[in-house]
């Protein structure tokens, strides 16, 4: 076969040089060196479309498929699908035609036309396959689903892009004579591919949004298919005389060593990425940061071999040797990363892609040398690399889906990590050559297997870790503090909740209710530790239904029972919430959205406008739709788009806290099908329930007044201070491009939005009461809210963290002021008189007059006043 093969190039070259096309020395086309240069910046783009249309497809597909693990391993599969169908069934049609040029600008046309097809027809899909699917579908039928659509509706572009790497393929050798050059080609397509990732991700959909960048990528098909007929004219005949010889079928080994090839990089990547979920902000950012080292990484590794191949005698054998050794570095390193992780965040960007450039960069360059090479071992038998491109395809295909269903679930992603890269020793020959290559990482690896995984969860100082469930998506623990506190993590750093806010989270469950006349039904989007739905159970004759995504969470739930809880929890669907609501065809009388993280990548399509005109279809004739906002995880901007999305579905919605808190603090927005004004009244009398009082009382839930003085503004008022801007929308995903915002804000602290919203949003009864309603209670609400934002601002001041004397000087004079402007507003009251007692033991004069100035800031309480005439009488 290699006599073969050096017979084709010399009898290539002879032809060449009767045709008067080569140039001696070079191994280049005579001709501009400028048209060379072109074709090179041809193929770059080229990849920078296709990456852009993956990056975008794959978030209109997460949008209509939901974000399970089964859906996003089902349009992997269908994507990767598309290409090898079309490697297949394009290559020898491209390796026979005399004008691959033709061919290739046929293809980039209709990659843009269908790429411009797709605005329509992804999000059209979506809403007709959810109701199919339904709410609760079997992993095989999602599995499925997602498979077929992808592959249906995508199936003329990913065909198309499937032979776009043949045809370039075949440009270039036509350009440069017999010389190799696949493993260029590939990497120069797969530096494009980097640009395109970047691009698509940090510059074009923030600004542009998904369709536009449609748009934007399909004038980059067009402009490849014109400038391959301008290139094309001088490649004809050398292209027709050389490739009309290729005619043999690559051999059995060679084809079993693309597809392991294809299944063994892409688990590496998917495992990879994994693992650094637990190290990095898990942002759309984060993922693009990973996207780019590892394709950064493989085009390096096509053109470098592209040049050194030839010399260097590494041949097949090293080249698989080497690259299961640096896949073992890589599983070696990521635990010593851990602590590096924070470090790295607070440089931004740029240090999370210095984390993905460790992770990936020496093991993603092996394996793009690799398949160059594979490649051009096939182009030499073949003739042509689409036979090389379709069986990659295919191991690719079906790698997320090996990974994330059989070596996660069996071997946890480290140790999943270190079998994949022994995988690539079995596809050495047993011969013993290949032996004293595969010696060290085979040894290597056999040691790492037999050493207990690193655990990178970090834990608090004195913290211990007591329940650990690691799955396909997330990493799921349960962690306890020194001072005992419990709490639930997810990816090793998102909190969900824990034993220290359980009132808090009743209150998240009780508020909406409330706000209901009479609540038969309610859905919980996302459970977090289960405190919110537990809340919830306590309600009489109230039926309670929650969704969680994450199965991982759920195991972990039985952690956080409420030893006061008198019911069992509730049925806990495992599905997407987005897709769940749009699939259910039940009515609610409420709806509850837990806090989501705005960061988190996938979190901003649960603030659209289009999720929420979804709720407000299943709502009740009287419904009550309520978003819980973390005002500590968000910056302004993202906050105000928000709520111009809220108010385009909910007009007449309105804004609430959970609590007075400023290290926590939660906004809530409540729309619903019929607005209507708060009654107190009516309130007064659910209060006074036999059976709803004692759930109430103790989350402060005292009076009327204890409920409506949580309410912040209307609608008037939440448009003002949302202002003109855009919304966030399934097309335009504001809050989602705005994660490096919100990562950032994470570091502010954490009541300074909560600062802007009362100071900017003005809160007036009008809005919240009906005007029969308003007159014994407008003095009343108005002092209570004074009250509760000099409170707010009294908290904020509190700095460092003082104790002591140093709390009570600090802390007692906004305190003083709150009870001065309401003696209604329990919340400062109670932690003066707990000051005061405290005081009693230590310094009898300074609780004295402590009591007396309570005492004089709200002379309708006695408390102060009976404290002192008994400390008086001692």
């Amino acid at each position: 076969m290699t006599k073969a093969r050096h017979a084709d190039s010399r009898e290539a070259d002879l032809t060449a040089k009767k045709q008067g096309l080569w140039s001696p020395g070079t191994g280049a086309l005579a001709g501009p060196t400028a048209d060379l240069w072109a074709l090179k910046l041809l193929i770059a783009a080229s990849g920078l479309a296709g990456l852009g249309y993956e990056i975008v497809w794959t978030r209109q597909l997460a949008l209509a498929l939901g974000t399970e693990m089964m859906a996003v391993l089902g349009a992997i599969a269908g994507f990767f699908g598309g290409l090898a169908l079309g490697a297949f069934v394009l290559d020898g049609r491209i390796r026979r035609a005399a004008n691959p040029h033709h061919i290739y600008a046929v293809l980039e046309v209709v990659i843009g036309g269908w790429g411009l097809c797709a605005i329509w027809l992804l999000p059209a899909s979506a809403r007709a396959l959810a109701p199919l699917l339904g709410i609760a579908p079997s992993p095989v039928l999602l599995w499925s689903a997602s498979f077929l659509l992808p592959t249906l509706v995508l199936l003329p572009a990913t065909v198309a892009m499937g032979g776009t790497l043949t045809a370039l393929e075949r440009m270039m050798s036509a350009a440069r004579g017999p010389h190799p050059v696949s493993a260029g080609v590939y990497g120069a397509n797969t530096a494009g591919a980097v640009a395109g990732t970047l691009l698509a991700t940090f510059i074009l959909i923030p600004a542009f949004g998904l369709s536009t960048t449609l748009l934007c990528l399909a004038a980059v098909n067009a402009g490849c298919a014109l400038a391959a007929l301008r290139l094309g004219r001088s490649l004809q005949v050398e292209a027709r005389e050389r490739d009309e010889r290729r005619h043999a079928v690559a051999d059995f080994r060679l084809t079993g060593t693309l597809f392991a090839t294809g299944l063994l990089g892409i688990a590496f990547e998917v495992l990879v990425v994994r693992l650094a979920a637990q190290m990095m902000q898990d942002t759309v950012y984060s993922f693009a940061c990973l996207l780019a080292a590892y394709l950064l990484g493989t085009a390096m590794g096509g053109m470098i071999w592209q040049r050194v191949g030839p010399i260097v005698a590494l041949g097949r054998t090293g080249l698989i040797s080497s690259t299961a050794l640096v896949c073992l570095g890589t599983a070696l390193t990521t635990p010593l990363l851990t602590g590096f992780a924070d470090r790295a965040a607070s440089f931004g960007v740029a240090g999370e892609l210095g984390i993905a450039l460790v992770l990936f960069l020496l093991p993603s360059m092996a394996m793009g040398a690799l398949f160059g090479q594979l490649m051009q071992d096939v182009r030499d038998i073949k003739g042509s690399v689409g036979w090389a491109v379709g069986i990659n395809s295919l191991g690719a295909a079906i790698a997320p889906l090996v990974a994330a269903q059989l070596l996660i679930p069996a071997f946890g992603s480290w140790k999943a990590l270190v079998l994949v890269a022994l995988g690539y020793l079995v596809l050495l020959q047993p011969h013993r050559a290949a032996l004293r290559w595969a010696a060290v990482p085979a040894l290597l690896g056999t040691a790492m297997l037999w050493l207990p995984a690193p655990d990178l969860i970090k834990l608090p100082p004195g913290g211990k870790l007591l329940a650990l469930r690691e799955g396909p998506m997330v990493t799921a623990s349960v962690v306890d503090d020194a001072s005992g506190t419990r709490y639930l993590e997810v990816n090793g750093h998102f909190r969900m909740g824990g034993t220290s806010s359980v009132r808090s989270d009743f209150r998240q469950a009780m508020l909406p209710l409330l706000l209901h006349p009479a609540p038969r039904n309610a859905l919980f989007l996302g459970v977090g530790t289960g405190a919110t739905v537990l809340g919830a159970a306590q309600m009489p004759n109230l039926d309670v239904q929650a969704v969680e995504l994450s199965p991982e969470v759920v195991a972990l739930l039985p952690w956080f029972d409420h030893p006061a809880s008198k019911q069992d929890r509730p049925p806990i669907a495992i599905a997407d919430a987005r897709r769940f609501i749009v699939a259910d065809e039940r009515r609610y009388d409420v709806i509850v959205a837990d806090l989501f993280h705005p960061a988190l990548d996938g979190s901003g399509a649960l603030y659209t406008v289009e999720h929420f005109e979804a709720v407000k279809r299943r709502l009740a004739t009287e419904g009550v739709f309520c978003q819980w906002l973390p005002l500590y995880q968000l910056d302004a901007p993202s906050l105000r788009a928000i709520v111009r999305s809220f108010l385009a579905i909910f007009p007449e919605g309105s804004a609430w806290l959970n609590h007075y808190s400023v290290r926590t603090p939660m906004l809530a927005l409540i729309g619903s099908r019929a607005p209507r004004p708060v009654d107190p009244e009516s309130l007064a009398a659910r209060f006074s329930e036999g059976t709803l009082r004692p759930l109430i009382q103790p989350l402060g839930f005292d009076q009327p007044i204890d409920l409506l003085g949580q309410y912040v503004a209307g609608a008037k008022a939440l448009a003002s201070f949302a202002g003109p801007g855009p919304r966030n929308t399934d097309d335009f995903p504001f809050v989602t491009f705005d994660a490096r915002s919100n990562v950032h804000a994470l570091s502010a602290p954490p009541w300074q939005l909560l600062s802007t919203v009362i100071t900017e949003a003005k809160t007036d009864a009008a809005e919240l009461l009906s005007p029969s309603r308003r007159g014994p209670w407008d003095h009343r609400l108005d002092a209570y809210w004074r009250a509760r934002n000099r409170f707010i601002q009294a908290g904020a001041a509190l700095t460092g963290e003082p104790r002591g004397a140093a709390l009570i000087a600090v802390a007692a004079p906004g305190l003083l002021a709150s009870i001065h402007a309401s003696a209604e507003f329990e919340p400062a009251y109670a932690p003066l008189m707990s000051m005061a007692s405290a005081l009693l033991a230590s310094d009898r004069q300074a609780a004295e007059r402590l009591l007396q100035a309570i005492d004089e800031a709200a002379p309708s309480r006695h408390d102060a006043r009976d404290l002192l005439s008994r400390e008086f009488v001692r």
